[in-house]
């Protein structure tokens, strides 16, 4: 008997077949040595273990902060005339023939692109959560330092949803300081993965 055919069906046999190109992807992840498991569509797998439901929660969390900071981003710079208009007034026109509002509605672009890049921040490391790199946890606080602001943008639009924005932000700021989701990324206080 072959010594594969007393390990199990397709031991040793991994190898051979990787090197000689059969199955270029290791799939296990049994044992030191052996390799890391692979996810859908070839990428690594990050790790076995399932995500906290802090951890979960911080993600949900800052998907919708960053979905409506999104929302609100492409609002600015879709309307940017009539917000600038409404903040400068008409005006007399300038010597270009353009009113107060027109001349303005650059700044009102800016400040939409500006939004819209906060929201992309926190959108991207929501997803990267599962890599468990540390950087994200402290990533996701200085997020949840930025979302703060927005209450006052959202209580100018509409005071009930400036209030509902508040809760959120705190919770930003307050979850990734956790014990669960300093364990997850492998901070102080924290085990390490």
């Amino acid at each position: 008997m072959e010594s594969d055919d007393l390990n199990g069906p397709g031991n040793g046999r991994h190898e051979e077949r990787s090197r000689a190109g059969g199955n270029p992807r290791p799939t296990g992840g049994g044992g030191p040595g052996q390799g890391r498991p692979w996810g859908p569509g070839g990428s690594p797998a990050p790790s076995g273990v399932p995500m906290p439901d802090p951890v979960r929660k911080l993600r949900v969390l800052m998907m919708v902060l960053g979905g409506m900071q999104a929302v609100l981003g492409l609002a600015l710079v879709s309307n940017s005339v009539e917000i600038a208009t409404s903040i400068w007034g008409e005006g007399e026109p300038n010597p270009w023939g353009r009113t107060a509002g027109e001349a303005h509605s650059g700044q009102i672009v800016f400040a939409g692109i500006l939004v819209l890049a906060i929201a992309a921040w926190g959108v991207i490391t929501a997803v990267k959560f599962p890599t468990r790199n540390p950087v994200l946890r402290t990533s996701a606080f200085a997020y949840g330092w930025t979302a703060l602001p927005f209450t006052v943008v959202f209580f100018q639009v509409m005071p009930i949803l400036g209030i509902a924005w508040l809760v959120p932000a705190i919770l930003a700021l307050v979850r990734p300081n956790q014990p669960e989701t300093r364990a997850w990324f492998g901070g102080p206080g924290g085990s390490a993965r």
